[in-house]
């Protein structure tokens, strides 16, 4: 099983990385109407509480800890407020989005432990991203942000698989999310052998 688990946090450079959430989560998201929002932090709300993690009002550190961003074009990101002081290299980010022709893009930020302490999420509204569902697109998005995962985790095999039109959280992936945030697993791991652990944990969800 280690062998199922181990690419999910295997970066294309070849390095394990793992981090799950060291705090609770502050979801704040911009540039959607009423509607849209409680869909994305309903989504947010199931993923964490799959994870058995907590979300909470305020970060006493960044007062939002996980921010979502909507555009319509990747300039428009130069012109909300302070952005810059929570990206630091937000305007060559820009250009290198805008050159990769790229819909969507995530950065976190870690604590002194390795543990994810802010995440941020832009997605840029193109045709592609337009055409998707506005709960399947908050599903995928709270699936991707709950851990780091690799660069390379989903470019096989979503996280989500569809069920009668409707999006769902593959039981496998599921599985991996719980047992990431086991009380007794590390924050943050930079070694494959954290992937032998995480596979004794799903060997526990599903006894052979």
């Amino acid at each position: 099983m280690m062998d199922d688990v181990a690419p999910l946090f295997t970066r294309s450079d070849g390095d394990y990385v793992f981090a799950r959430w060291g705090r609770p989560i502050v979801p704040v998201v911009f540039g959607v109407d009423d509607a849209s929002l409680a869909v994305f932090k309903g989504a947010i709300e199931a993923v964490v509480t799959l994870a058995g993690h907590q979300v909470t009002e305020t970060d006493p550190e960044l007062g939002a800890n996980f921010m979502i961003f909507f555009c319509k074009d990747w300039d428009e990101l130069a012109e909300v407020p302070h952005l810059d002081q929570l990206v630091p290299d937000l305007a060559p980010l820009v250009v290198r989005l805008k050159a990769a022709d790229a819909n969507q893009y995530r950065i976190f930020r870690f604590d002194e432990a390795g543990a994810i302490r802010a995440a941020f999420v832009f997605l840029r509204m193109d045709d592609h991203m337009a055409a998707v569902a506005a709960d399947t697109l908050a599903l995928s998005q709270a699936v991707q942000t709950i851990l780091l995962w690799s660069d390379t985790a989903f470019d096989e095999i979503p996280p989500l698989a569809m069920i009668e039109d409707k999006a769902v959280l593959r039981p496998e992936i599921a599985d991996v999310i719980r047992a990431a945030y086991d009380p007794v697993m590390p924050g943050a791991a930079q070694d494959v052998s954290h992937a032998l652990r995480l596979s004794a944990r799903l060997g526990r969800v599903h006894p052979s």
